[in-house]
């Protein structure tokens, strides 16, 4: 057997700060990385465009990256639990690494990998959670249970030790000529582009595909967005988050990477105010891990609602209405404004994501799984554990204690869009209107039939009223 380790990427698309490859390091200095284009993924009916572009730009500088480093990036279209081992068992690899990941087809898909490794009786490593700055079996409540609500698992979290960013990998051996054969004959391609795997996206990324960019990105947040964060990071119309969501997804910049910049902001802090900003992201980053955990402990938070009275619950579920939803032509400017922006670039701002969930589920009375899929097939950043929790919290059946928070959306504008910058660089017919007709959603009906803007589909006191009722009945029969 050779001295050859695969490392078969996933969702850490990198060489810097990688725990899984760094373990690898230290076995052997013949690295060679892989990844599998996973058809049960790819031919799933909540894959985004956007995602994919985004995903193989990553990819590509993966592989330049490996390049850099001296070895190669090898590429499988093909079932992962029949093409992982077959490489392996072929190029007589010594063992496979890869990092664990929280999600529930992930999970079983690496246990069929796992056996089809035994039958050629070929090592693997498969323990670090790399994606995340504490594993899901490391943070549990003093009764030893999982944590159900953020506010006390941020406590335990925050409390605890995080590790420091490992050293990037260099110095690799790449596969000899034989096996480069080998490889190929082992169903080994070129890096297809999103359009040869039939995915279309013809707009801008709002972030760079690669480590190197999203740590640029990450530089800039920290000289700049981070220091105002607390105060900023509402308003849709100011530039005032990270906006690495995606590259999070992807995994091409670590957590410990990260968590440092947030520890060595801090230390450049020069008042509370900025400390208070900080410390505020940081917590955005733990939401993220809760989100990850739940899943992981909670794997039927995939399939549906957490809370027992919303399993049943009676949603009315009009396909009108969700396709005007999915449009943002639903007359309600802020609602709009963000569909519109999901639709056009990918991304919609978090402050946004909230509203349009909550008109979703508590306006329209939409079942929350059409929105959680819908932001699937249309984020550049989807995740499962991320927006599943969002949708949940904002649909009031997850896991939170105010189950009846409803957002309205004259009053989200009011506060965070009150010039209605937001709302007129999304739907420009309405740039002309008068700025309190755009934040209090209440446009004249003539003023809505010169721009061509549809009148409110819905009335929002009547059927924050309806659910409040439909509510109650469950409560009731539950």
């Amino acid at each position: 057997m050779s001295d050859l380790i695969l490392f078969w990427h996933r969702r850490d698309l990198r060489i810097s700060d990688h725990t899984g490859l760094a373990a690898a390091r230290e076995k052997s200095a013949k690295i060679v990385g892989v990844f599998c284009l996973d058809p049960q993924i790819l031919q799933a009916d909540d894959i985004a465009p956007v995602r994919v572009k985004y995903m193989i730009g990553c990819l590509q500088a993966l592989k330049e990256r490996y390049q850099q480093a001296g070895s190669q990036l090898l590429i499988l279209h093909h079932d992962p639990v029949l093409a992982i081992p077959q490489l392996a068992a072929a190029l007589n690899a010594k063992a496979v690494f890869w990092n664990w990941d929280v999600e529930p087809y992930s999970q079983i898909r690496d246990l069929a990998v796992i056996d089809g490794l035994k039958t050629h009786g070929i090592e693997f490593l498969n323990y670090n959670w790399d994606q995340l700055l504490h594993p899901p079996t490391e943070i549990f409540s003093g009764a030893k249970t999982p944590y159900t609500v953020y506010t006390p698992f941020w406590k335990n979290w925050s409390s605890k030790p995080k590790a420091n960013p490992v050293t990037t990998l260099a110095n690799l051996e790449n596969l000899t000529a034989k096996e480069q054969e080998i490889a190929q004959a082992s169903g080994t391609i070129n890096l297809p582009s999103a359009e040869d795997l039939g995915f279309i996206w013809d707009g801008e990324l709002i972030i760079s595909p690669g480590e190197l960019a999203a740590q640029a990105r990450l530089d800039h947040f920290a000289n700049y967005a981070i220091n105002e964060y607390q105060e900023q990071r509402n308003f849709p119309a100011i530039d005032g988050t990270s906006q690495l969501s995606a590259a999070l997804k992807f995994g091409v910049i670590g957590m410990r990477t990260i968590w440092q910049t947030t520890i060595e902001a801090l230390a450049n802090s020069n008042s509370e105010e900025v400390n208070a900003s900080i410390k505020t992201w940081q917590q955005e980053l733990a939401w993220r891990e809760f989100y990850q955990h739940c899943m992981y402990h909670f794997p039927q938070l995939a399939q549906g609602a957490y809370r027992d009275n919303f399993k049943t619950f009676p949603w009315r579920n009009n396909e009108k209405y969700f396709q005007a939803w999915c449009e943002g032509k639903t007359g309600y400017p802020i609602v709009d404004a963000a569909m519109r922006q999901l639709n056009e670039t990918g991304w919609m701002h978090n402050r946004c994501r909230m509203i349009v969930a909550s008109f979703l589920t508590k306006d329209l009375i939409i079942n929350p799984q059409w929105g959680e899929k819908y932001f699937m097939q249309t984020l550049i950043d989807g995740d499962l554990s991320a927006n599943n929790g969002g949708w949940q919290w904002s649909a009031s059946s997850g896991m939170d204690p105010k189950p009846l928070r409803i957002f309205n959306p004259a009053s989200q504008s009011q506060k965070f869009d009150a010039e209605a910058e937001y709302i007129r660089q999304w739907i420009p017919e309405l740039r002309s209107i008068d700025t309190e007709y755009l934040v209090s959603g209440k446009i004249p009906p003539l003023e809505c039939h010169r721009v061509n803007y549809p009148k409110p589909i819905v009335d929002h006191q009547k059927q924050q009223a309806l659910f409040k009722q439909l509510y109650q009945g469950q409560k009731a029969v539950s």
